[in-house]
């Protein structure tokens, strides 16, 4: 049976961990990359403990094995992740509604995957319905940013609802769509 919660305990903390090394691009071939998407971060088990205890990270489950997660993180986390303070600083210069999002209270997803095997099927629709009704009533909306070579988690994400707001190119050369799931407005999805 598959349903949705937060983490709660260390076991599955390490289950993300796993669900995450086997989706990396060093795990993937080419040809599983674009058809299925990649994640690009690597948490450790300490600096995804700290994210949770800050905000809990949504996952799914299916009877008790760990098949898909939403991780949640806040800007508390904007130094803990090296890789990620160029996001946050993106975010600290990127106007949205004639505000500078910085100003805006804001949760990050931190990352997102669903297993292999339980694609296709809703799995991520329904981890982001509970992950906006975990966190709407505190935060003005979910942001995140995705490789602009991840072409199915773009698609997902518009699908979703999540409107492009400016995208950059880092130091080496990735490109990067910022995108916002706005829960106080009907979010057009963005060109692809």
């Amino acid at each position: 049976m598959i349903y949705f919660t937060t983490i709660k305990s260390d076991d599955e903390i390490y289950e993300v961990i796993a669900l995450q090394k086997s989706n990396l691009p060093q795990s993937l071939s080419q040809e599983q990359m674009d058809s299925q998407g990649f994640v690009t971060v690597v948490h450790s088990f300490k600096t995804l403990k700290k994210m949770n205890d800050t905000e809990a990270s949504i996952i799914a489950k299916d009877d008790d094995k760990v098949i898909g997660y939403l991780l949640a993180m806040t800007n508390a986390s904007r130094n803990d992740i090296p890789v990620l303070i160029p996001m946050f600083k993106a975010f600290d210069q990127v106007i949205y509604q004639d505000k500078k999002i910085a100003s805006f209270h804001y949760i990050v997803v931190g990352q997102v995957c669903v297993a292999e095997g339980y694609r296709g099927i809703g799995i991520l629709d329904d981890c982001y319905k509970v992950y906006k009704e975990h966190f709407k009533n505190k935060y003005d909306f979910a942001i995140t940013e995705i490789n602009k070579n991840n072409k199915r988690s773009i698609r997902a994400h518009a699908r979703i609802g999540f409107e492009l707001v400016h995208s950059y190119k880092d130091a080496i050369g990735n490109e990067w769509d910022i995108v916002i799931w706005d829960w106080m407005k009907n979010s057009k999805s963005f060109n692809l």
